[in-house]
């Protein structure tokens, strides 16, 4: 497949009166057209940060993106002149942020920032632009869009926001939507909804990087996983291979945490003890202290990211669990 985005040894770092908090550790990704990739992992693990990075949306002071190289469409978005990177952002990257309520503006209507994104970013009137926005808002599930066009976001309720950034990321029919947490503030009929029209954006090539909690998501939307611990990238396969034959054991204990109806237990198994803090990670492993196979050498050495069998894992005993 043709590669699309790929991130390289992304490292982003803040500045906190504790001290330099690393966000993002030498992370490396790829994703190619048309795919889906999912990105998963614990709140505080990075996931959102590495989305902000890729379109540099990292406030800085006190964020700093250190070191790495971020490639998309065969140019490196980290070193491009914020003018071209603007042409970019919301056309050919499209972003629907975590925080529906805080990434749209409370002094406009919602019909003037979508027709704002669209005559940005094209040479369409404002009458058509008008027209298309209220289409947009009909399809994300918006009852009325005629009249949610005239509305402000204070006046509309979190999952209708939410839906309002959808419309916005997919009208300009991007090459890229990144995805974080896109359905959370939705009922599960609009959820289904959504994601229909995300696949539906997949048939023409478009790619998606979908941040989430939801293992369920995961195994109905993407083609392939990545799974994040402590600010760095801890194993990437594909679906199937991830849910049928986890090969870090953060990502077995992931698994191990869902319901499932065709299983019985007692009880859902937990992770034990606390995430490192991100001021002090440990000398070896980051999951050391948390994981049941534990040895004298995860402490000692930090484990590299292997390949094997086509996936990637930061465990010392990955390829035994291969087998």
């Amino acid at each position: 497949m043709e590669n699309l985005l790929n991130i390289k040894d992304l490292s982003v770092s803040f500045k906190t009166d504790e001290g330099i908090v690393r966000a993002v550790d030498s992370v490396s990704l790829t994703i190619n057209k048309g795919e889906v990739l999912g990105l998963v992992g614990e709140s505080g693990c990075g996931k959102s940060v590495t989305s902000m990075s890729i379109l540099r949306l990292v406030s800085s002071p006190p964020g700093s993106i250190d070191s790495g190289e971020i490639t998309f469409d065969n140019k490196n978005l980290l070193s491009l002149p914020i003018e071209e990177l603007r042409k970019i952002r919301g056309k050919s990257i499209s972003m629907i942020f975590q925080e529906p309520m805080t990434a749209l503006s409370p002094l406009h209507c919602i019909g003037n920032q979508l027709v704002e994104t669209l005559q940005f970013h094209t040479n369409i009137n404002t009458k058509k632009a008008w027209q298309v926005g209220e289409e947009w808002l009909h399809k994300t599930g918006i009852s009325d869009p005629v009249k949610n066009m005239y509305a402000y976001p204070f006046q509309l309720s979190g999952g209708m926001c939410q839906r309002v950034m959808i419309a916005m990321a997919l009208m300009l029919d991007p090459k890229l939507i990144i995805a974080d947490e896109p359905t959370t503030a939705l009922d599960v009929t609009i959820q289904a909804q959504v994601f229909d029209l995300m696949r539906e954006m997949k048939k023409k090539d478009t790619s998606l990087l979908l941040i989430t909690h939801n293992m369920g998501i995961i195994w109905e939307m993407c083609d392939r996983v990545a799974v994040m611990y402590a600010s760095e990238i801890v194993e990437v396969g594909t679906v199937m291979g991830i849910f049928k034959k986890p090969l870090h054991p953060y990502t077995e204990a992931l698994l191990n945490s869902i319901p499932l109806i065709s299983v019985k237990r007692n009880k859902l198994e937990s992770i034990p003890g606390q995430v490192p803090s991100p001021l002090n990670y440990p000398k070896g492993c980051r999951f050391q202290d948390r994981c049941k196979y534990t040895f004298d050498k995860c402490r000692r050495e930090h484990p590299p990211l292997y390949n094997i069998g086509g996936n990637q894992a930061r465990c010392f005993l990955a390829e035994d669990r291969n087998k």
